[in-house]
């Protein structure tokens, strides 16, 4: 081997243990909750269902990471004697907070590409599952439950079909415990539907409607041949099985016995402009999908077709920018109220970063500070969250029944100067520990030694 060619593998492996240092410094050492093993009592508290009205001063009762009791400390039922009680005076319990829309466990370090877990190679890969790429241990999980995060959907990034979107708990040792629901339904990054006619752009603007046809001619005929392949299977088991259609065959509407069956899964296309999400409901309503919109900018122009096709929106732009710059300053921080006005049913999500996912119920408070009610703002981040991804059933309020998945809270989760400061998740308690709360009792510390040492120098 040439002298060049040695450097070369020397300056891979080199790169190699680098990239690993960096991962491995990334992961999160806490450890996980164990089942719950003994009925927990939160007695004394303000207890917020969301479904429900508020409980001035309640109880809430689990058993098996499924809550049992709920009710008002007037008619306390009488707890058995392996029973933990937690007292709650002064406090709030709501149900835990649901991201609809992130990349939580898939990325740790964008700029580090060994660390980053999102796109598949290819336009269509429905068969990529999201879940199962999600990194247990990563630091972006505690900091994000912290601040009463504890479900989030994670989905892929890529080509225009990006794979399958799944919805994880935010504790657990393997990706297989952290799933809440493996599939939760296709991804589609919809196309841009408009040419761009700016200084900075390279491609005419013939070349840009050939582009833009030809991607939407990839979407049309992904979704004709999963249809094909489904029917097809449905009446004949033996045809042989490909792995991308057979990841769709849930995406369609079925017919019975002459009735037809709605989709079993969920098609999420994220759709910000109004002839992309147009475009998008026009697709769904032929191929009989279950749609979802994920975005949803302009989905105020498109109201009357959402509401009239029933399709929800995940709002991913609260926090943006306006698009444009004759529009208002709040356009789209006032949006979530305008949309619920127009009666289109939606939630909310940060938008952010994975690092940063930790700021949706922020996100919320800013909807609520520019029209929406405070009620209905907190529902955008519960349950009809839980809703739009399929697992209200589970999660997303307090009820007799559903998953033990709450918070005891200091006060209204919306509000920056509220802590968390008890979490479970069906029923286990979490460790709230985190590495931003390690790195600053770390630094308390120091700046508590320097000033002590100056103290003790100026002595004489």
């Amino acid at each position: 081997m040439s002298d060049i060619g040695c450097v070369r593998r020397l300056c891979v492996v080199v790169l190699a243990l680098v990239l690993g240092g960096v991962v491995a410094r990334g992961q999160d050492l806490g450890i996980k909750a164990p089942p719950q093993s003994a009925p927990v009592a939160i007695v004394n508290a303000m207890v917020h269902p969301v479904s429900g009205p508020v409980i001035e001063r309640g109880y809430v009762l689990f058993d098996g990471g499924t809550i049992r009791t709920i009710g008002s400390m007037d008619r306390v039922p009488v707890f058995e004697g392996k029973t933990v009680v937690v007292e709650g005076k002064g406090k709030h319990v709501y149900p835990g907070l649901i991201a609809a829309y992130t990349r939580l466990g898939l990325v740790e370090i964008a700029a580090v590409r060994a660390s980053t877990d999102t796109n598949e190679v290819g336009a269509v890969t429905p068969e990529a599952r999201a879940i199962a790429a999600v990194n247990p241990d990563s630091t972006f999980l505690p900091v994000t439950r912290k601040n009463g995060v504890l479900i989030a959907a994670t989905f892929p990034q890529g080509g225009l079909i990006a794979g399958r979107a799944g919805v994880l708990r935010l504790d657990g040792w393997t990706w297989e415990e952290m799933a809440v629901v493996q599939d939760a339904g296709v991804y589609v990054q919809w196309p841009m539907m408009r040419v761009v006619n700016m200084w900075w752009t390279k491609t005419s603007e013939q070349d840009q409607r050939k582009e833009i046809a030809r991607q939407l001619g990839v979407v049309r005929e992904a979704f004709t041949l999963a249809r094909a392949y489904a029917a097809r299977r449905a009446v004949d088991a033996s045809t042989p099985v490909d792995v991308r259609w057979e990841a769709m065959r849930g995406v369609f509407a079925t017919s019975e016995g002459g009735a037809q069956r709605p989709a079993e899964k969920a098609t999420f296309v994220y759709a910000a402009d109004y002839d992309q999400i147009a475009a998008a409901v026009e697709l769904a309503r032929e191929f009989g999908l279950r749609l979802v919109i994920v975005g949803g900018h302009e989905s105020l122009l498109a109201a009357d077709i959402l509401t009239r096709q029933k399709v929800p929106v995940i709002l991913t732009c609260v926090m943006d920018l306006p698009r444009r710059d004759d529009a208002p300053y709040d356009e789209l921080y006032t949006l979530p109220a305008q949309l619920k006005a127009a009666g289109v049913r939606f939630c909310i999500t940060s938008s952010d970063q994975p690092a940063h996912e930790r700021n949706l119920p922020y996100a919320a408070a800013m909807a609520s500070a520019h029209g929406l009610d405070h009620d209905a703002a907190l529902r955008a981040v519960t349950i009809d969250a839980a809703g739009i991804l399929g697992i209200a059933d589970r999660y997303g309020s307090l009820e007799v029944g559903k998953s033990a998945t709450l918070l005891v809270t200091t006060g209204d989760p919306l509000l920056v100067e509220t802590n968390v400061e008890e979490a479970y998740i069906d029923g286990r308690k979490i460790d709230l520990n985190s590495k931003q709360e390690d790195l600053a009792r770390k630094y308390r510390q120091k700046y508590r030694q320097g000033r002590d040492a100056a103290k003790d120098g100026a002595k004489p």
